[in-house]
């Protein structure tokens, strides 16, 4: 996302724009774009809100320098003080460091708070900790998703996916994964996303969304790597700027021709059971109908 300078100082911040709250929020049920937008800016924060994102993801951790931390978790919490139009999630930073704990009693149990992104997970005991360490008395903690960021977390997906009931999902961060990984061209890291996308089902989360493309000018090459995202099995993806989002939603949207082709099985199988032949030869069977159900719910989510 383009930098603004906030208008705040590094103290309290009292004089920070933000949208009106309007209720709790009402994400779709299936988001497909999430736009990450530094904490310790909060003019960028509140265009973030206003950009179409299914989701803004305020970031404590990489896009927020040393010196800034403090001041973004202030800021991040008044935000959090009522809830907004748009469900935010917040990044903390890393669970192994010194930070993440201040982060998290900041903004734990706050209305504003609909998810929490734990970045650099590589075992379950840390997600766990984060969940109780989130949990309010006698009632749930705020979702989880967990961001694997290096070799032993991508090893450890399915372990990972399954460490606690709080967590929802899991995502890859591939710039620190690239750099473990000593990865140059981007086919390197089609195993990784895949056995992100195969622990994710076995456990029973949604499809991961992509990480960023980290070029906000290549709106072309972004289109490619949703497509190739697609292909892999993906859903949605992170986003830096708002002028990625309609790339990003237009990727993962069903085609014309793909609706058609939905309605047509799913009309095909309706009251009939087992499989079926359709008038051009393909033979429809449950699973084929159940992929079909989730492209017509993709297509007419809000």
């Amino acid at each position: 996302m383009t930098r603004t300078t906030a208008a705040a100082g590094p103290g309290t911040p009292t004089s920070a724009p933000a949208p009106a709250p309007i209720g709790p929020p009402h994400p779709p049920a299936v988001p497909l774009t999430w736009l990450y937008a530094p904490g310790d800016r909060p003019q960028v924060v509140a265009k973030a809100l206003a950009a179409g994102a299914d989701v803004v993801v305020v970031d404590l951790e990489d896009a927020v320098a040393p010196e800034r931390k403090g001041y973004a978790r202030a800021a991040t919490a008044d935000l959090l003080g009522e809830a907004r139009s748009v469900p935010v999630h917040v990044r903390v930073n890393a669970l192994d460091g010194p930070l993440a704990r201040a982060d998290l009693a900041a903004v734990a149990g706050l209305p504003g708070l609909c998810g929490l992104r734990l970045p650099k997970v590589t075992c379950p005991q840390q997600i766990a900790a984060a969940a109780e360490a989130t949990a309010r008395t006698g009632a749930d903690g705020p979702p989880l998703y967990a961001l694997l960021e290096s070799a032993l977390g991508v090893e450890r997906a399915y372990a990972l996916a399954r460490a606690h009931p709080a967590l929802r999902g899991i995502a890859l961060g591939e710039a620190d994964l690239r750099a473990d990984l000593g990865v140059r061209g981007d086919a390197g890291l089609d195993w990784s996303r895949s056995r992100v996308v195969v622990a994710a089902r076995a456990a029973g989360l949604a499809p991961p969304a992509q990480s960023v493309h980290p070029d906000t000018r290549d709106l072309e090459g972004l289109a490619v790597s949703c497509a190739r995202g697609r292909a892999l099995g993906f859903l949605g993806r992170a986003a830096l700027h708002p002028r990625q989002l309609p790339v990003i939603e237009r990727a993962y949207l069903p085609t014309a021709r793909e609706l058609e082709e939905a309605e047509t099985i799913v009309a095909a199988a309706t009251g009939r059971p087992g499989a079926q032949a359709l008038a051009d030869g393909r033979f429809v069977d449950a699973a084929v109908v159940a992929a079909a159900r989730r492209t017509l719910s993709l297509a007419r989510r809000p």
